[in-house]
């Protein structure tokens, strides 16, 4: 029987209400998801399709027998750490520290607290062992939920965007990862997140594909690690640090690895983008910028030439980029033009605005192929502005507006760039 994700939203609220004072909301995440990610996969120990190893002693049932100990915080951190040490995940799933009188108070008070914790999880519904749907994005689901719920604090302070599940799936319909044949090839996100969007892309693959991400935030690519580890694709590479300025993917050659399928949600309009270079971006040494260099204050351009370069001349993607890259002047205005006139992009699907937690900003997707290349390329438009449901403070795209929109794409004809927009919605 499937858990109902009302279940996992109850425990996640009321998770929330345990850490309410002791910390910025921001950081909520990191524990609660640290806590049903350890949940799920000692759950699922010593069966057939079991994710990870966990060690004598580090059980949930384990952690229960904790509940009430006066060492309950610093017991809980050495359980995490030695189920971390024995599957090679030190620095991903023991980054959350709960013997931290700062954020879980001192003596009674973080008994009480974690104790609740614990007792939230422990509940009969939230039995991984005996439920769960195949195909469910589990951590994903739960990150977006506690964005949703604040995203205030989690999403605007850290320049978070975490790409809604239906965004997502646009996003994975339209980058060409159907037409993959061969298990050797490759998909990446050099912004993953959380990595659902690299997930959903990879899901959307007749076959297995090699997966590649890079994450910027340390805890966030944690999340991503163990996101990967939920879904079977424990083979999957996720690297730490700033794409723009250290990609970690390269060859042995020192030029950018590239891959046959690229997503990405970045960073919108990241004014800092070039401050870890150690030269002038212009001249760094994969040639990313051989065409001109973005403004040094606004990173779009900066993102969507990496992906470009990190593109093999046979690949293809989308990427989620806000509206301003179709239309700002001056540097910009240069580097549009000479993408369009080498034919790297395929399509622009506008999208309804204020779909994203963390920011109102309307955006596109910009589908990327430059297998069939060529400076005659039209280009195809889809006008989504108007399809979507209003959702509390935010706007979310239905069933039918994802089905409009993937229609459309796989349907249109050719039009001329910036003379009119085809709309499923006219």
């Amino acid at each position: 029987m499937a858990i109902k994700k009302s279940d996992i939203y109850r425990s996640l609220w009321e998770s929330c209400d345990q850490l309410r004072g002791g910390m910025d909301a921001s950081l909520y995440k990191d524990y609660i998801l640290t806590l049903l990610f350890l949940k799920y996969v000692s759950d699922r120990a010593g069966q057939s399709n079991a994710l990870i190893e966990v060690p004598e002693g580090c059980s949930w049932s384990d952690l229960r027998a904790l509940r009430g100990d006066k060492e309950i915080g610093e017991k809980m951190d050495k359980v995490i750490s030695r189920i971390a040490e024995e599957n090679d995940l030190s620095g991903v799933v023991d980054r959350a520290f709960f013997n931290d009188p700062e954020k879980f108070g001192r003596g009674q008070k973080m008994i009480g607290t974690l104790t609740n914790l614990i007792n939230i999880f422990s509940r009969e519904e939230l039995d991984f062992a005996r439920n769960r749907a195949d195909g469910d994005d589990l951590l994903g689901d739960a990150y977006e939920y506690l964005m949703r719920n604040f995203a205030t604090e989690s999403g605007k302070s850290k320049g978070q965007f975490y790409t809604p599940a239906e965004v997502s799936r646009v996003v994975a319909a339209v980058c060409g990862v159907q037409r993959a044949t061969n298990p050797k090839q490759s998909v990446y996100d050099p912004a993953c997140g959380s990595g659902s969007l690299l997930l959903k892309a990879a899901e959307s693959a007749p076959i297995d594909l090699s997966i590649f991400g890079q994450e910027m935030d340390i805890t966030t690519r944690g999340l991503a690690v163990m996101n990967m580890i939920l879904h079977a694709k424990e083979t999957a590479e996720i690297a730490q640090g700033d794409v723009l300025a250290d990609p970690e993917f390269t060859t042995s050659g020192g030029q950018l690895m590239q891959h046959d399928f690229v997503v990405a949600n970045p960073p919108f309009s990241l004014k800092a983008w070039a401050n870890g270079f150690e030269t002038d971006p212009a001249e760094e040494p994969f040639g990313r910028f051989h065409i001109g260099t973005p403004p040094d204050k606004n990173g779009d351009f900066a993102f969507l030439l990496h992906i470009l370069a990190s593109m093999k001349a046979t690949g293809s993607g989308a990427v989620i980029l806000p509206h301003g890259v179709l239309f700002r002047g001056n540097k910009e205005a240069v580097l549009r033009e000479k993408i369009l006139r080498r034919g790297y992009i395929k399509a622009i699907i506008g999208l309804p605005p204020n779909l994203f937690y963390g920011t109102g900003i309307p955006a596109s997707i910009l589908v990327l192929d430059k297998s069939e290349a060529t400076e005659e390329r039209p280009v195809y438009m889809i006008d989504a502005s108007r399809g979507f449901l209003k959702d509390g403070n935010k706007n979310r795209l239905r069933e039918r507006d994802i089905h409009k929109i993937t229609d459309a794409y796989m349907a249109s004809a050719p039009i001329s760039f910036f003379t009119r927009m085809a709309s499923p919605w006219a």
